[in-house]
């Protein structure tokens, strides 16, 4: 990768707003999902992304500007420890003559960095020790995925894109849950040495449904019925999250009365009994103003009420 800064198009003296606003707008311009099968745009995706997380990085994009680091964020634990060496070396201050060296390699793995076995002249031309090469776990890495409703409650396959470029293929199993956490392990940032790879934390969050609402694997479904149906009974259809199936409205079906649907709630995937679902019945009237409607209800109304009878309980 060439200079990050040339790559985003800002100067060194960039804020970190600066370099987020620029990153985002070409990252917009040059996503992979927005320009498929196109290479070069994929390529210079993965250069701007990677740009992006060393300059956002103040300790990253401080250590490159100070050219300790190279534009990949990489140095050579060899070099790391023989700069060290050489800033606390006393022969660097003019020190000579009855020195111990003892001082200098106290520290067995800066003696196993800075002299490797077969070792250098005026050391006796070897080192008995093995030299212990430097290694460090990579970082892991923290993302949020947006998913809908049907997605957490039946499982999907979702791509999610990581800022180095690289992508990666999430399995969201059925029956998740909001604000639930998946675990990538291996697909964060690479270590250093011989150091272990990072991990990938997923932070699950599911947009809210506009009729369905969940209660742990149980799905709950308002069911709007008109006077007839509720006087009479019919046969409708409702929806589930499996797809949609005919149900029977009993006679006499009053507001507040529930059916429930057995095994068409969520069936998860590992652990859990399968949950129903469970409908709520409520009257509505769709056209209040029908003249056979209203005229029905004027003759009913000259017949004793049953609901003057219910309401005397509050007097």
């Amino acid at each position: 990768m060439s200079d990050p800064y040339t790559i985003l198009g800002v100067s060194k003296k960039a804020s970190e707003e600066e370099i987020k606003k620029t990153y985002r707008k070409l990252a917009k311009k040059y996503h992979p999902d927005l320009n498929p099968n196109n290479k070069e745009i994929e390529k210079k995706f993965k250069e701007i992304t990677a740009a992006y997380n060393l300059l956002s990085d103040p300790d990253k994009r401080g250590r490159f500007d100070r050219g300790e680091i190279d534009a990949q964020g990489t140095e050579s634990p060899e070099h790391a420890y023989y700069k060290a060496y050489q800033q606390g070396s006393p022969f660097s201050q003019g020190h000579s003559g009855g020195f111990d060296f003892s001082d200098i390699f106290s520290n067995e793995d800066m003696f196993s960095r800075v002299f490797k076995q077969g070792g250098t002249s005026g050391f006796g031309g070897h080192d008995p020790r093995k030299s212990r090469p430097y290694s460090e776990k990579g970082r892991d890495v923290s993302v949020i995925l947006r998913i809908n409703f049907r997605e957490a409650a039946l499982g999907t396959k979702r791509s999610i894109t990581l800022l180095d470029g690289k992508v990666l293929s999430v399995a969201i199993p059925a029956g998740t849950e909001e604000g639930q956490k998946l675990r990538l392990k291996g697909q964060g940032e690479k270590g250093l040495g011989n150091g272990p790879s990072g991990d990938v934390h997923i932070e699950i969050h599911i947009e809210p449904h506009p009729y369905f609402v969940r209660k742990g694997f149980d799905i709950y479904l308002e069911v709007p019925i008109g006077l007839k149906e509720a006087v009479l009974g019919k046969k409708i259809q409702v929806p589930t999250i499996h797809g949609p199936v005919m149900v029977n409205i009993p006679e006499g079906t009053n507001t507040g009365q529930t059916l429930r649907l057995k095994g068409k709630g969520i069936i998860p995937e590992k652990e859990g009994k399968p949950g129903d679902q469970y409908l709520n019945f409520k009257i509505i009237l769709t056209n209040p103003k029908d003249p056979n409607l209203q005229k029905f209800a004027q003759k009913w109304q000259e017949e004793p009420s049953e609901e003057d009878s219910i309401r005397k309980a509050w007097n």
